[in-house]
């Protein structure tokens, strides 16, 4: 069938209001991303503080260990039994998202050799992942802003940590998607979250301490200072992670809006540059049957 000018009017229509919903959606996009990358970036300095703490109440262990005992949990225990939080999205309009992220770890399993216990969040994450042939331990929701981050931690923390108790698992790795600011993409990135073995200590311990003076924990016991530093450790961790997925979504979301954005001009263009050409030949047949009838109602007119 083809076209009219009153169909390719309301088609016009159509993709004009289609238009302004993408545009809002990547003006809502991209605010979500400076609030997440903000979110990020505020972190980096208590992070940093969390992670001067650990070494400095390390290195003060150090001058009540006896014999050079260092604590090796992860050498002895069950290394083939890994937990695993992978963090994907709830929401439409993200691309391949989702897929991208079990690619991943789909690789890492395979090459790892371990048995999984897998922790989503995001339905739809687990959703893709029982179709794909894997079992799910348990389902977290995505969180819907900033704010809300902080109480999916602590269950993340308090769900995988009952695990780990009863000797279920011993490594636990967070999945997710990090952002890339600068090329305004991202990439799925895989960290290892526990044990805090001896690899661990010794990275901390390569973190050179920022003055001549020696550190030293005072009032409390280094011990409890120690307890307290790893639980801040594991919640900004797990934190960052989160944020930076949810960054990485609307970004993924922000791509895709775009792509639709010059799709929807590039069809109104067509279909703008049709309208006129039916609509000028529409008015040149108006006119030439106009012509044409005057001309038959006058032939002498013709003959002059």
């Amino acid at each position: 069938m083809s076209d009219t000018t009153e169909s390719l009017r309301q088609r016009m229509t159509t993709a004009t209001d289609l238009h302004s919903v993408v545009r809002t959606m990547k003006a809502l996009a991209a605010s979500n991303i400076n609030q997440y990358e903000n979110a990020v970036l505020s972190l980096q300095d208590y992070y940093r503080t969390v992670e001067m703490g650990l070494v400095a109440g390390l290195r003060q262990t150090d001058l009540h260990r006896q014999s050079g005992q260092t604590s090796n949990s992860a050498d002895s225990a069950r290394q083939n039994r890994t937990g695993i939080v992978i963090f994907g999205s709830d929401q439409g309009l993200v691309g391949q998202f989702n897929d991208v992220l079990i690619e991943y770890l789909s690789h890492f399993l395979a090459t790892s050799h371990c048995d999984a216990l897998i922790w989503t969040v995001g339905e739809r994450m687990s959703i893709h992942l029982q179709d794909r042939g894997f079992d799910v331990t348990g389902l977290f929701p995505v969180p819907g802003s900033v704010k809300t981050i902080s109480n999916l931690i602590s269950q993340i923390l308090i769900e995988t940590e009952k695990y780990r108790n009863q000797g279920k698992f011993e490594q636990l790795y967070l999945f997710y998607h990090q952002p890339h600011t600068q090329q305004a993409t991202f990439q799925p990135e895989k960290q290892r979250l526990l044990p805090l073995d001896s690899v661990w200590e010794q990275n901390l311990r390569s973190i050179p301490w920022p003055t001549d003076n020696l550190p030293e924990i005072a009032l409390l016991s280094n011990q409890q200072v120690l307890k307290a530093l790893i639980r801040e450790y594991l919640f900004a961790s797990l934190f960052r992670a989160c944020a930076e997925s949810l960054a990485s979504e609307n970004t993924s979301r922000l791509i895709a809006m775009q792509r639709a954005e010059k799709n929807i001009k590039q069809q109104l263009e067509e279909w703008q540059h049709t309208y006129h050409r039916l609509r000028q030949n529409s008015i040149d047949a108006e006119l030439f049957d106009l012509v044409s009838g005057f001309e038959a109602l006058h032939p002498s007119l013709h003959e002059n």
